[in-house]
C-alpha cells in the first residue's frame, strides 16, 4: 500500500439520471468501507431512477438524503456529506476547494453533453466543469445503448479533455454468479482509478503470476 492510499480519501460521487444506480450506490458503500470521505451529489432524475431501481428511497433534502445515505452506508458521522443542486459554497464547487477526484456514476448523456459543452446549471455540472478545468481525476460512467453520433463525439471530446470514459459494461471472464457480481466487476475498476486498494475482483493476471511465483 502506497502513502498515497494511506492517506484518508475525500472523493466527489454524483449520481445523475442514467440507468445503473447500482454502479454508484455499491462505489459509495466499497468507498466509506475504504475510510474515505464523500461528498455525494444527487441530480433530481438519479432520485427518481434509484427508487425506480432499488429498494433504497431517498428522502428530497439534502440533510434528510444525508442521514439516510449514511445509515445505510454504515458511514461515520460527517464521513458522507450531501450536497443540493444549487449549493455553490459546496466544496466541488470551487477550484480552491479541497483537491478530490470527481466520479459521476451513472453518467446521464444529458450530463455528458453539459460537461462537454462547459455548462454549470446545477452543482454537478460545475463540480465537472471545476475537475476539467483544475485537470483534477474525471471518471464518467455512462450507460447507455445505443450510443448516438453525439454522445460518441461528447465522449471524445471529454476523453481529449482528460476525463476517463468507463462504460458501465462488466466483463466476464471472472465467471461472474450474480447482478451483484456483475456489479462489482465495474465498481473494482473505478476503485483501481481511484487508487484505493479493494478486494471485489482479483486483477488480470495476479493468478497466472502467483502460480509462477510458487513454483
Amino acid at each position: 500500500m502506497t502513502e498515497h492510499s494511506q492517506q484518508v480519501r475525500t472523493i466527489n460521487l454524483a449520481f445523475t439520471g442514467a440507468s445503473g444506480a447500482q454502479y454508484g450506490l455499491r462505489l459509495l458503500q466499497c468507498l466509506v468501507a475504504a475510510g474515505c470521505r464523500v461528498n455525494v451529489m444527487v441530480s433530481r432524475a438519479a432520485q427518481v431512477v434509484i427508487a425506480t431501481e432499488t429498494d433504497l428511497k431517498l428522502p428530497g433534502t439534502p440533510p434528510a438524503m444525508q442521514d439516510t445515505l449514511t445509515e445505510w452506508a454504515q458511514a461515520e458521522s460527517g464521513q458522507v456529506l450531501v450536497f443540493g443542486r444549487e449549493d455553490w459554497f459546496a466544496p466541488p464547487a470551487s477550484g480552491s476547494g479541497e483537491k478530490a477526484p470527481l466520479v459521476v456514476c451513472p453518467c446521464s448523456t444529458g450530463t455528458l453533453s453539459a460537461l462537454a459543452t462547459g455548462a454549470s446549471n446545477n452543482l454537478i455540472e460545475r463540480a465537472g466543469d471545476v475537475a476539467l478545468k483544475e485537470r483534477r481525476q474525471l471518471i464518467l460512467v455512462p450507460r447507455e445503448a445505443p450510443f448516438s453520433e453525439v454522445h460518441l463525439e461528447n465522449m471524445l471530446k471529454l476523453t481529449r479533455m482528460g476525463a476517463v470514459i468507463m462504460p458501465a459494461s462488466p466483463g466476464f471472464y471472472h465467471k461472474p454468479e450474480s447482478v451483484e457480481d456483475l456489479v462489482d466487476f465495474i465498481v473494482a475498476r473505478l476503485l483501481d482509478h481511484l487508487g484505493i486498494p479493494q478486494d471485489l475482483m482479483p486483477r488480470w493476471g495476479e493468478a497466472r503470476a502467483e502460480e509462477k511465483r510458487s513454483r
